[in-house]
């Protein structure tokens, strides 16, 4: 027999519901689906309004989701900045804002620095029941303990549990996951695609895996690992990891700042190279189509294997999208096979610059409005 927090699920999938309707989704009798209702609405987390008949009568009850019965905090930390949000309980982001941070910026300094800001945002909001926090770290995660597992980029962040940090401000659920992970949940519900590749491209170079609608892990939490992956063209490189001949020695946007640094040009990310191309900088747009090009080779072998509905392109790369995707376009339909590129459909992430907190609010979202943890809630 359904819970209220399956109900809650069937209210969530609908815009407005009658109990009746419920009822029918459900198999509930009229009482029980009274019950739950009440349960739901005394929570807030269901709004009941009336719609007036079409022909005389009682009005209907019309009952939908309280998307602003709270809120969930985002923070997508990067290597080079952090961006936070404040999101209402579908994902839609009602405050956002970045930090610049040193690259050698340890967790104790930056997570003192996030709950600080978090606590800015949140003070227009003083009412704002905080159900969830989500992060998103570059590299290996260690979900279970909320820490990062593998991340050489972010020196001095493996093995720090991040949910510590944020206990002075809330004591709600803290979910951390990869970067790239959080914007595949995003994508997938987004586009309600249950084969889908999604490219991160940016200081780095990873790949998200949702396959028959779920997102594919691995068994040490590593799947996605695509800027490691080595490539011919950057033999000989040596990669941020410590290794050479990776992908990302030649096409990561790190690498791409090296090479325009070293031709005299005043850049210091991915952005500015991204601004760069945009204004004409021939040397800055051969390198991120040239980067499109390096990534389209590895990214076949992806899509063959995988073999996605859509390839969906995400990142600070993305700022450049036509420039990077025509040469991405280029290696991945020369070397991938017919029959898995014959209805591929490269796009555009649907959020954009907002893809890193937009997915870590999904994230926790799906936690915390699981039916079992909203079972349990509310009592």
């Amino acid at each position: 027999m359904a819970t209220a927090g399956e109900v809650l699920a069937v209210i969530r999938a609908h815009r407005e519901i009658t109990r009746a309707e419920i009822g029918q989704l459900t198999g509930l009798s009229r009482t029980a689906v009274s019950a739950r209702v009440a349960a739901l609405t005394g929570s807030g987390l269901v709004i009941e309004s009336e719609q007036a008949p079409s022909t005389g009568g009682r009005p209907a009850t019309l009952l939908s989701f309280n998307a602003v019965a709270g809120v969930v905090l985002a923070v997508a930390i990067g290597r080079s900045r952090t961006r936070l949000a404040v999101c209402d309980l579908t994902g839609e982001i009602l405050e956002l804002t970045d930090i610049d941070q040193h690259l050698e910026l340890g967790p104790d300094d930056l997570m003192r620095d996030v709950v600080k800001r978090l606590d800015a945002l949140l003070a227009g909001r003083p009412d704002s029941r905080v159900y969830g926090v989500g992060i998103s770290l570059p590299g290996t995660v260690d979900r279970s303990r909320g820490a990062s597992l593998a991340a050489p980029i972010l020196p001095g962040w493996d093995g720090v549990e991040l949910a510590g940090y944020l206990r002075e401000l809330t004591d709600a659920p803290v979910a951390v996951d990869n970067d790239v992970n959080v914007i595949a949940m995003a994508e997938h519900h987004a586009k309600a695609v249950d084969d889908m590749l999604v490219l991160k491209a940016s200081t780095g170079i990873g790949a998200g895996i949702i396959a028959g609608g779920a997102l594919q892990r691995g068994a040490v939490q590593a799947a996605g690992e695509l800027g490691h992956n080595k490539t011919p063209a950057a033999a000989g490189l040596v990669c941020r990891c410590g290794d050479t001949g990776c992908l990302e020695a030649i096409a990561g946007g790190w690498a791409l700042v090296a090479a325009l640094r070293g031709g005299g040009k005043d850049v210091s990310h991915v952005r500015d190279v991204v601004t760069r191309a945009h204004d004409g900088d021939a040397d800055a747009r051969r390198m991120v189509r040239d980067s499109g090009r390096h990534i389209g080779e590895v990214v076949a072998a992806a899509v063959n294997l995988l073999n996605p509905a859509v390839l969906v392109i995400a990142g600070d790369m993305a700022g450049a999208y036509d420039i990077f995707v025509a040469g991405l376009r280029e290696t991945l339909y020369g070397n991938a096979t017919a029959l898995a590129t014959r209805t591929l459909q490269v796009l555009p992430s649907t959020y954009r610059a907002t893809s890193g907190v937009t997915g870590c609010a999904v994230m926790i979202l799906d936690q915390v409005l699981d039916p079992r943890l909203v079972d349990v809630t509310i009592g």
